[in-house]
């Protein structure tokens, strides 16, 4: 009989504790979700990104992009009031001070809020939440575009008062650092087939819709990383490093439908129709829901291509 009683107590323990798991599951949280932001900074509009989701019953944590730089963890995002959430951040390239803090709140489904700068200088920013973006099933293509023409810079503009883009003998290169190069045409869904080379030692990247960088770097022989070659910086870790030689040509081939991007490195599937989460540091907006143009990273090493071509996706 002790042992039934036993086994009773048991099982009715098991479904209180089903059940009140269960609950917490549920419950959910406003500020909870992904967020796109922009920003007062340097007298100009920054993009910037923002997770917010709970851990265990009541702790929310998040992840944050600020202008520049990879996605950064947020131990704890603390609340207070009616929907008012602050937390703070360290620094990782920005200029040596205090960490940034950050104060936000919600009101009729948008955010606004402040960030305290490391310099201790206020920015005003915004949010709204990201989209969803649709994905289409065996989506037809259209025919490829060569988006670079091999003669010149046609098709192309630069994003800062120094053009150091060259071409010659058919090769599109940035020989030094200064601005990044972006198409005048925008894209929605796509793929596309890239043919680059870099020397020793070299960092650069390629935006897609001009949000999320793909990284190219000089990472052969290191262990797979969001931040190397192969990845969606700071979001999506290639699953090998299939990087060549610094000094060989290289390609890239990838398709991006929605949020959802494979990319295949050297001939190898690196990432498989992986989730880009937010927009990555060093985009162009923040506007996730409308087409965006290709850019091509020219502020950082040496980088070259001699081929550049599109698919887009039939609508």
């Amino acid at each position: 009989m002790t042992f039934f009683k036993n086994s009773l107590r048991i099982l009715i323990c098991t479904m209180i504790m089903s059940a009140t798991l269960g609950l917490h599951a549920q419950k959910s949280y406003p500020l909870e979700g992904r967020w796109d932001l922009e920003m007062d900074f340097m007298g100009r509009t920054a993009p910037s990104w923002l997770e917010i989701r709970h851990s265990g019953n009541a702790t929310l944590i998040g992840r944050f992009v600020f202008a520049f730089g990879s996605a950064r963890p947020i131990a704890e995002v603390k609340t207070y009031g009616d929907n008012k959430f602050t937390f703070s951040i360290p620094n990782q390239w920005e200029p040596k001070g205090s960490d940034m803090i950050f104060h936000g709140e919600l009101t009729d489904g948008k955010l606004k809020g402040t960030l305290i700068y490391t310099d201790g200088s206020v920015l005003n920013w915004t949010g709204v939440k990201a989209p969803k973006l649709a994905y289409t099933e065996n989506p037809k293509w259209d025919k490829p575009l060569n988006i670079f023409n091999g003669k010149d810079l046609t098709g192309w503009h630069v994003d800062g008062e120094k053009n150091q883009w060259v071409v010659k003998d058919g090769i599109l290169t940035s020989p030094e650092s200064g601005s990044n190069l972006i198409t005048d045409e925008k894209f929605e869904d796509f793929k596309l087939h890239v043919e680059f080379r870099y020397p020793k030692g070299s960092n650069s990247g390629i935006y897609l819709r001009g949000r999320y960088e793909l990284q190219i770097e000089d990472d052969k022989g290191l262990d797979p990383m969001d931040i190397y070659i192969g990845g969606v910086y700071g979001f999506l870790e290639p699953n090998e490093n299939a990087a060549k030689d610094a000094g060989e040509w290289q390609t890239y081939d990838i398709t991006l439908i929605g949020r959802r991007v494979t990319v295949t490195l050297n001939g190898k599937t690196v990432i498989t129709d992986a989730t880009i989460p937010g927009i990555t540091g060093g985009a162009l907006d923040s506007m996730e829901g409308e087409p965006g143009p290709f850019m091509i990273q020219g502020d950082h090493g040496p980088i070259e291509y001699r081929s550049f071509v599109v698919t887009p996706r039939k609508k």
